[in-house]
């Protein structure tokens, strides 16, 4: 056994790389090594600024041997099935053997790959991994043709075994491998020669070097919020940025400095976006009153004034850019608190263009005003503020503080509301209206910022399929997964009632009527004479234009509401309930009430994981299937309902009762939307039902017995039926 070492040492490498790098080289080696032969213990993964580096444990000496026996043709076969197959074999004809099968004699070739040496497969290995490493981007430099992220000096291969150490052997467009490495650029540039990993990684520490980024992660976390305790502060955690500040500097050292007090009056999230974004700085807060005070910076090295050089330069450059941050935020605050207000912003939005076949933001900021002044009720907010909070909530994207970092978007605008006087629901739905962003972002519970986020999503939505462009298999540019996704947050985390349909009519009629006829998805199933005729008179063609947009409503909009299911399905699969269920409840009426729906699917997501649950749906699938075959057959609808009087079972009698019996007992608890009642009054028809079928024959000889029965099983169909589609629940 031996264990091997990889270092390839370059260039600084971009910090948002190096973690996939890592797991690329390890991949990459280790699957070339055990598809040649070479099984290994262990392997792990490092990475700096400068270096990814792999060692392996336990890895094999030699590749085994290999004996593989391969069946040929017949012998007498063609000479040239012969002769292929002797080629695919690498043997000639004496080299075959000639065996007896119970299909006559066959000849059969005994191929034997020699063992090699790990020296040899791991410098072929090595090779190819560098020569086709998959770098998101990556650059050639000097005379040779080898692509790297930045130029790659050095190979270290070093396979140590108990009896010493050897270097791999390879040589890549004249970079040669060895055993050397270099210690941190300014603090220890020497050459280090290695023996092992343990010799290495010790060695790279008192070169000041520290090889895990978690460990370099630790290190800075720990250091910073020292500092900032040590005078009554706090880091403002970001995971992100700890990353990729671990993955800038290979030996780190925590600097704390202090932010001119002209600048600590601008929002912290101001603060914390400029000096995050522009010099990859940590905040540090005032817990007490939640100002930022101070910042973080992490230097790559150590330095005889203990870094007050380093902290008064960043200072230097953080002060130019908090002056830019003040001005745009000083010169914001004087356009909304003037007497245009914000609206003065919305003008400008009519020269911003959405989508070149949507029209403009502010186009689009009237579709969503309409639609939330719509949606309010449903929702219980006030009509005239939700249309209110719509109109203003996108204005600050002519602001100057959101060009220049448009991720505070939505937040300014609450700012910018709030010192325009406006009411804080308005606000706030400005800052929230966006959310949720994704499956773990809050989701807003004011009515107001409800009623505009749902309206912001659904017109994205209804937009998009009036122009046709839905997403296709892998491929979302528009996000409008994550739009149909943060809907259906949005109604089931605020239990919101109503059809999903009346709502998404709504915004398709105000797109139909505000689209161009020959950009409207409807307008393209039109015959193409006729659609040429309706472009050449655009909207002056009410007949056309009538037709494009029913088209829109009876098949556009049914496939967007499917989207919203097919979303939905992903999101309840996700909380453990089985997609056959969920099915079976899509399939019900009313299945536009999202609220409604996973109420009936969580609910039977229960009764079917109940023993009750799993006989009753055996019971049922044995009468759907039985009465679906008598139908077919007799070619009538057995769905008149049983007569008692024909009845000749005590069996058949009490399932007759429990049908009876339950039936109005479901119907009103559906009705109520007791769903846990109704999934009871279900399980009290499961020994009826088995009874049933244990002794009855359902197909008497008896013509007028037999559909008296088969109207009993429709009685099951119909009264199981008022609950969910249990035919599509598999089992």
């Amino acid at each position: 056994m031996a264990d091997l070492l990889i270092e390839l040492f370059s260039e600084e490498i971009p910090a948002r790389m190096q973690a996939r790098a890592g797991e690329d080289l390890k991949k990459r080696m280790t699957d070339g090594l055990v598809e040649a032969g070479l099984t290994y213990a262990g392997a792990h993964a490092l990475t700096t600024p400068r270096r990814l580096t792999l060692a392996i444990e336990g890895l094999l000496d030699h590749s085994p041997t290999v004996r593989e026996e391969r069946k040929g043709p017949k012998v007498g076969a063609p000479d040239k099935a012969i002769e292929g197959f002797l080629r695919g074999a690498g043997l000639s004809r004496d080299q075959l053997e000639e065996r007896d099968t119970p299909k006559g004699a066959v000849y059969f070739a005994i191929i034997e790959k020699p063992g090699r040496p790990a020296a040899e497969i791991i410098a072929e290995v090595l090779e190819d991994t560098i020569r086709n490493f998959p770098w998101p981007k990556s650059m050639r430099w000097g005379a040779g043709s080898l692509r790297w992220v930045r130029p790659l000096h050095s190979i270290l291969c070093v396979l140590t075994r108990e009896d010493g150490s050897e270097v791999v052997p390879l040589d890549i467009d004249g970079i040669t491998s060895g055993d050397a490495t270099w210690g941190h650029r300014f603090m220890a540039p020497a050459r280090i020669s290695v023996t092992s990993f343990e010799d290495y990684a010790a060695k790279l520490k008192r070169a000041f070097v520290v090889l895990d980024p978690k460990e370099r992660e630790a290190a800075i976390w720990q250091d910073a919020t020292n500092q900032a305790f040590a005078s009554g502060l706090e880091v403002v955690d970001d995971k992100g940025l700890l990353a990729e500040v671990a993955g800038l500097v290979e030996w780190p050292v925590v600097l704390m400095g202090s932010i001119d007090a002209e600048f600590l009056d601008l929002p912290p999230e101001v603060l914390q976006t400029s000096m995050k974004e522009h010099q990859k700085f940590f905040s540090v807060k005032n817990p007490k009153t939640g100002r930022i005070e101070k910042f973080i910076t992490v230097a790559n090295r150590e330095t005889a004034d203990n870094g007050a050089t380093i902290l008064a330069g960043n200072q230097k450059v953080l002060s130019a850019r908090l002056a830019d941050a003040k001005f745009f935020w000083e010169n914001d605050l004087r356009i909304a608190k003037s007497e245009v207000g914000m609206e003065g912003w919305l003008e400008s939005l009519g020269n911003v263009t959405f989508h070149n076949k949507l029209g403009t933001q502010a186009a689009r900021i009237d579709r969503i005003a309409a639609l939330a002044r719509e949606i309010a009720p449903v929702v219980g907010a006030d009509a005239d503020l939700a249309e209110q909070a719509a109109k203003v909530a996108k204005a600050d994207l002519s602001s100057e503080m959101v060009y220049e970092f448009p991720e505070l978007q939505g937040l300014m605008g609450r700012y910018y509301a709030q010192a325009a006087g406006l009411p804080q629901e308005v606000a706030n739905a400005c800052q929230l209206h966006y959310s949720p962003l994704g499956p773990s972002d809050e989701v807003p519970t004011e009515p107001v910022s409800v009623a505009v986020a749902l309206a912001d999503k659904i017109d994205t939505l209804t937009g998009f399929w009036a122009i046709d462009e839905k997403p296709t298999g892998s491929k979302d540019p528009y996000a409008l997964r994550r739009a149909a996704l943060g809907v259906i947050r949005l109604v089931l985390e605020n239990d919101v009632r109503g059809g999903l349909e009346g709502v998404l009519q709504i915004a398709a009629k105000v797109h139909a009527e505000k689209l161009p006829f020959e950009l409207f998805v409807g307008a393209k199933h039109l015959p193409k004479e006729r659609y040429m005729k309706a472009v050449a008179s655009a909207e002056n063609d009410d007949d056309q234009f009538s037709k494009a947009k029913n088209i829109f409503f009876s098949q556009v909009l049914p496939d967007l509401l499917s989207f919203f299911h097919d979303r939905l399905k992903v999101f309840l699969r996700d909380q453990g309930i089985r997609h056959d269920v969920i099915d079976a409840c899509i399939a019900m009426e009313g299945n536009d009430d999202l609220t409604l729906l996973v109420k009936r699917a969580r609910a039977l997501e229960v009764f079917m994981s109940s023993e009750d649950g799993e006989n009753l749906l055996q019971g049922f699938k044995r009468a759907n299937n039985i009465l679906s075959q008598a139908e077919e057959k007799d070619g009538v609808e057995y769905s008149y309902g049983a007569d008692k009087k024909f009845i000749e079972d005590a069996a058949e009698a009490a399932l007759f009762d429990a049908l009876a019996a339950n039936e109005g007992a479901i119907s009103s608890a559906i009705e109520a939307e007791d769903f846990a009642a109704a999934m009871g009054g279900m399980a009290a028809l499961r020994a009826p039902v088995d009874a049933f079928f244990e002794a009855v024959q359902v197909n008497s000889d008896n013509q007028v017995v037999r559909r008296n029965r088969l109207n009993l099983l429709s009685q099951i169909r119909k009264v199981c039926g008022q609950v969910a589609d249990l035919s599509r629940i598999e089992g």
